[in-house]
């Protein structure tokens, strides 16, 4: 919440930081703005993702997150904007961690709608990709992204993923089985652990 100057203070401490996004945590503080920022981005969202637009749903899904140990859940947040510094402006998930010999896991993300066509959530998956394949010791990451989804596919590609097939009737969403297409990036060479 902005304090009286209009200078927002983070209710959590980042945990990686860009010249205009940085990570955090979700918290329970965060429930009004991001599902007053869900409830905005209805439109943009629909029919590819249904992020929390309700307090009671919002806390369901962040305790998941933060109880599951196969997850990992990021708010991306404004930098040096001024009064919005701070400001959510969307969110990166890695699911279904699993580790050993594949270390993978699998994005899940959106911009809310006064963040799309900046540029943030760019900045911001090179910044989970770096902790991914960082702290997290992750080799892998994939995105499995709808067809009709230019924005997010264009997203990915950006970042490096390559294209690496196509899965008929892969998730359930919005009351139907829906195709994806499968895009992964890999780690930069390292040694396994």
């Amino acid at each position: 919440m902005p304090d009286p100057h209009g200078h927002r203070t983070p209710t959590a401490p980042y945990l990686a930081e860009g010249p205009r996004t940085a990570l955090r945590r979700f918290t329970g503080a965060d429930a009004a703005e991001f599902t007053a920022r869900a409830r905005e981005s209805r439109a943009h969202h629909h029919p590819w993702l249904f992020p929390p637009e309700r307090t009671g749903t919002y806390a369901a899904y962040t305790g998941t997150l933060a109880r599951d140990p196969a997850r990992e859940g990021f708010l991306v947040c404004e930098r040096g904007a001024g009064g919005a510094d701070g400001a959510i402006a969307g969110f990166i998930n890695i699911n279904n961690i699993v580790l050993g010999g594949f270390r993978c896991g699998a994005l899940g993300y959106g911009a809310f709608a006064h963040a799309v066509g900046r540029g943030l959530m760019g900045e911001a998956l090179g910044l989970v990709m770096d902790l991914a394949f960082g702290p997290l010791g992750l080799h892998r990451l994939e995105a499995n992204i709808q067809p009709g989804n230019a924005a997010s596919i264009a997203l990915v590609r950006r970042a490096g993923f390559r294209l690496e097939g196509f899965s008929p009737d892969f998730l359930h969403i919005d009351g139907a089985w829906r195709d994806h297409e499968r895009w992964a990036i890999t780690a930069p060479a390292t040694e396994a652990p």
